[in-house]
């Protein structure tokens, strides 16, 4: 009933646009930890160093004076060098992958914490790539988020389906897939491990410029709970719109990441305490991993009947 009324006095459909705007924002991260997750078969917890990481970069250097295409391209060369980090403790001093993430991840805060000079940097008065794109298309301030988010997910996400049909893109994917088969073919799995680690943190890093520049600051624990968020994108999208190609889990992922905003959005509004977010995430994100299990077992016992 509630949902109704909020729909009724026209509130929600507010919120739809720059909900929308938020998740495509988010969803160029959820690419980056599909990469890891789905790609190489890697809980890679850097992302949550490398998104703040990406955003003190950016900001940083607008603050500075640079222009924001040149902040957006430092942030993803920050988030390379981190991905590399983790990559080079996980394949050549053969650390757990779940463990070098976890350093490099502790380790990427102190960092952010000397690029930025502290806590949060403030972009007020500063020229973003949101401002500017306002200017042009003379749009408000979310229909500019939803502008820039849709643009830079199109992009991002072509990207991907083009690199990964490549022959080291291929190799990447059978590096996740069979280690050891992809190995026999004389492919150095350390080097296609590292290549996917730096890839997926270049993408997390970029979606921490562009949020960044988004809500007008850079703060160094904005990073917190980043891969429940992208985990929640990742598996939504799967559960919702299926994996049947691999253009098909891009496209799950992209609208995983919109339905959890979509469904942060609406129980906020039903009067959830934002302190019971993360909470609720974590709730969201194992109901999601248990439903193919779920399934199967109710297939089952179809079947047996």
């Amino acid at each position: 009933m509630k949902i109704f009324v909020i729909w009724k006095d026209g509130s929600m459909l507010d919120l739809l646009v720059p909900t929308v705007a938020q998740g495509l924002l988010w969803a160029v991260m959820a690419l980056g930890v599909y990469v890891t997750f789905r790609v190489l078969d890697i809980a890679d917890l850097t992302v949550e160093g490398s998104f703040p990481l990406g955003a003190a970069a950016a900001a940083s250097l607008l603050a500075a004076g640079y222009g924001p295409l040149a902040a957006v391209a430092a942030a993803a060369v920050a988030g390379m060098l981190a991905g590399v980090i983790t990559g080079i403790l996980h394949t050549k001093m053969k650390i757990p992958a779940l463990l070098a993430g976890i350093l490099t991840m502790i380790a990427l805060y102190s960092v952010n914490l000397r690029i930025m000079g502290k806590a949060n940097l403030s972009l007020l008065g500063v020229d973003t790539t949101f401002s500017l794109a306002r200017d042009i298309l003379g749009l408000n301030s979310a229909e500019t988020t939803f502008v820039v988010g849709l643009a830079a997910t199109v992009l991002i996400g072509l990207f991907l389906y083009w690199f990964f049909g490549t022959e080291i893109g291929a190799a990447i994917r059978a590096t996740g897939f069979n280690q050891q088969m992809i190995r026999a073919q004389g492919v150095d799995t350390n080097v296609t491990i590292i290549l996917g680690l730096l890839l997926s943190n270049a993408l997390v890093a970029i979606s921490g410029a562009l949020v960044a520049q988004s809500n007008g600051f850079a703060d160094v624990g904005m990073g917190t709970g980043t891969i429940v968020i992208g985990l929640a994108s990742v598996i939504i999208g799967e559960v919702l719109f299926g994996t049947r190609s691999f253009k098909n889990c891009m496209i799950s992922v992209i609208l995983g990441s919109i339905v959890y905003r979509i469904v942060i959005a609406l129980v906020l509004q039903m009067g959830m305490p934002p302190n019971d977010l993360k909470l609720f995430t974590s709730v969201l994100v194992a109901f999601a991993l248990s439903m193919p299990l779920l399934k199967n077992k109710v297939s089952a016992r179809k079947a047996v009947r």
